[in-house]
């Protein structure tokens, strides 16, 4: 893998007080995650890379919680505490945040899905997107496969996502799913060290 530099972003995924553990939709082992992501979000932007990160910021209603007919328990609606970012993840002023799913009438699992962000990747001149974050199965899975089909290169950090796993091993699926569509698979220890690497 050749060392993040120019042309490359981070972007992190719903690490929301919703999807760690004891939250409305807890991903068992969420909070694992939070410490490998924070190392890195130092070594980016101790060298100015963009950093954004998504969030699911649902209206009241959704169409994907339970009592609408859809697959899960409320959580992360918007303005509520289950939607803040996890209070030890390492977010800075000028970090781009993008709310996702806040249609009531649609859900969206992708980062890129009906959000500005492909529009501000391309403003940055991002060509390679890193990404880490919650959940390995839904919104990961989702956000690589569409930034791939935008024509980025993508890396996902295996140690920094986490699965729902609701049949056991769909987080091992989208990640093999993902390599055969040409996302790298990586780690943020692997990362760092191409980081310190002498040029």
């Amino acid at each position: 893998m050749q060392a993040p530099g120019p042309g490359d972003a981070l972007l992190v995924v719903d690490v929301q007080n919703d999807f760690l553990p004891g939250g409305a939709l807890g991903i068992r082992g969420g909070d694992a995650i939070v410490g490998p992501i924070n190392r890195l979000l130092a070594a980016w932007r101790a060298r100015g890379l963009p950093v954004f990160l998504s969030r699911d910021w649902h209206p009241d209603g959704h169409c994907s919680f339970a009592a609408q007919g859809g697959p899960w328990p409320v959580h992360c609606v918007a303005g509520t505490r289950g939607a803040e970012f996890a209070a030890p993840l390492s977010i800075a002023a000028d970090d781009l945040v993008i709310s996702k799913a806040t249609r009531v009438d649609k859900d969206a699992y992708s980062a890129l899905d009906g959000t500005p962000l492909a529009e501000a990747l391309r403003a940055r001149g991002v060509k390679r997107l890193f990404i880490a974050g919650l959940a390995t199965d839904y919104c990961v899975r989702a956000t690589g496969r569409d930034a791939r089909a935008a024509g980025l290169d993508v890396v996902v950090l295996k140690d920094a996502v986490c699965a729902v796993d609701v049949q056991p091993g769909d987080g091992d699926r989208a990640l093999d799913e993902l390599a055969a569509e040409g996302c790298e698979l990586s780690t943020t220890g692997a990362t760092l060290r191409e980081m310190e690497a002498p040029a």
